[in-house]
């Protein structure tokens, strides 16, 4: 995706141990447009699915869910880091955070995803997959059926990628990032 490419090279900083800095333009301030044009995308490659919810998790998903949701005409619900007193009928499992380095317990309520859906998952970054892995336990735990995973980046360098499409997971990631670090960003072809 040429402009999520450019958007990438233009504002996004790379640091040495393969960190990507978006928070410009994707998961802290957000481009609404490049949003749009984000979700246009997904539609473009899952569209043609049976899908009939949108699922991702907290936080940064919840911008590029909502708006291929929206174009869709689908709902959205998004995975909870943290187990609320309010959640009635929870299914839960245990997600471990690259980032910061720790597990947590992830969930959602069987009220809004059970065996009468079909799922397709939207997030910002695939990397070790420890999110997306979790999530697709969730699913298969709540009785839905994962019908893809859209990522708006993939760290091609890491294993989230692999272990995911080794589980035969449909997977599309619209910018694939090959190398970063010491400032430079080079993606797949």
């Amino acid at each position: 995706m040429k402009i999520l490419k450019n958007r990438i090279l233009k504002d996004g900083k790379s640091f040495d141990g393969g960190i990507l800095k978006v928070d410009s333009f994707i998961n802290h301030q957000m481009d609404p447009i490049l949003m749009k044009s984000i979700a246009v995308e997904f539609v473009r490659r899952f569209g043609n699915l049976p899908i009939n919810k949108i699922v991702t998790i907290e936080a940064s998903g919840i911008a590029p869910a909502i708006m291929t949701g929206y174009l869709l005409e689908l709902p959205v619900v998004f995975v909870k880091k943290a187990e609320p007193k309010t959640m009635v009928n929870p299914v839960s499992t245990t997600a471990h955070s690259f980032t910061k380095d720790r597990d947590y317990t992830i969930c959602i309520s069987r009220d809004f995803l059970n065996e009468n859906d079909k799922v397709l998952f939207i997030d910002d970054f695939l990397a070790n997959g420890n999110a997306a892995i979790a999530v697709n336990n969730l699913v298969k735990e709540a009785g839905a059926e994962l019908l893809g995973m859209g990522f708006i980046i993939e760290k091609s360098f890491q294993d989230g990628g692999d272990r995911l499409r080794e589980l035969d997971i449909n997977v599309e990631s619209l910018a694939k990032i090959k190398e970063l670090g010491n400032n430079k960003i080079i993606f797949e072809d």
